[in-house]
């Protein structure tokens, strides 16, 4: 891959966090541009990495051969619009990684016949703990799915889908997700203190438990229902905790809440791809 020039168009926190992710990796940051409005962000970037800067987003996408759109989704269809000529005539691999935005309407938008990667990567892709989903069109060859995978693979886990309506529930799961813990965490902190402890002893217990869970189910061959189960002693604390989150029916808010972010992610791609 270190022979490729990728282009990003968009300087914010997520193109921010793959850049310097590639970076850290080793990869030569004279490679790398970067197209934003903002010459704040540029300057940044370009202080901070050692990457180069543009603010022309036709002559990004008529040199690289990996072009990264990471815009905000409601621009998507300007920028895609205008680059679409340059685009056409470089045949970059085109990566996004805007939610919401489906194949079929950045092929139409960039009016070509591109190889096209979409992904959905989430927040803990800042501190390079990311987890995305990623889906190429038939045009995407395998060296450049290799080359995207590795792209990603600078902040976090990557997993491909073969139907990008996967990608909804990619997002419902892990795109939504970090919220979920979040807001798990929040209620656990709160009970903590209402047991007793303190406000910043109940936080990082709380933090810690809650990176000890996740590292050892990473770290495990057994299923997240195994760890469970050799954690909860019968007659214990462990288990009186979980026979009030069963008979409260944790399980089921938590199916519900899931399937109700991937129906809004469907709405919303309908929305953003409409015209």
């Amino acid at each position: 891959m270190n022979t490729q020039q990728i282009g990003f168009i968009g300087g914010g926190n997520m193109a921010s966090s793959l850049i310097g992710g590639l970076v850290s990796n080793g990869y030569p940051a004279d490679k790398i541009t970067v197209s934003d409005l903002d010459a704040k962000k540029l300057a940044y970037l370009s202080e901070t990495f050692g990457v180069k800067q543009s603010q022309d987003s036709n002559a990004l996408a008529s040199t690289v051969d990996i072009l990264v759109l990471a815009v905000k989704p409601q621009h998507m269809q300007s920028v895609t619009e205008e680059i679409g000529r340059a685009a056409n005539e470089n045949k970059p691999v085109v990566v996004s990684i805007a939610a919401g935005i489906r194949v079929e309407a950045l092929d139409r938008w960039l009016a070509g016949d591109l190889p096209i990667v979409r992904c959905m990567p989430n927040t803990p892709a800042l501190v390079k703990t990311g987890a995305t989903g990623l889906y190429a069109n038939t045009r995407v060859s395998e060296v450049q799915k290799d080359q995207v995978e590795s792209l990603l693979r600078a902040v976090g886990v990557t997993v491909w889908v073969d139907d990008e309506g996967d990608l909804d529930a990619v997002t419902a799961l892990s795109g939504s997700g970090p919220a979920y813990f979040f807001m798990v965490m929040e209620a656990l902190e709160e009970a903590a203190i209402e047991a007793g402890l303190d406000q910043k002893t109940a936080q990082l217990l709380t933090q810690e438990t809650a990176l000890g869970a996740a590292k050892m189910a990473l770290e495990s061959s057994e299923s997240a229902g195994v760890l469970r189960q050799r954690v909860t002693s019968q007659g214990g604390t462990t288990e009186r905790a979980l026979g009030v989150m069963q008979d409260r029916g944790l399980s089921d808010i938590l199916r519900e809440a899931v399937l109700a972010a991937k129906e809004r992610s469907v709405e919303l791609s309908d929305e953003l791809g409409g015209s």
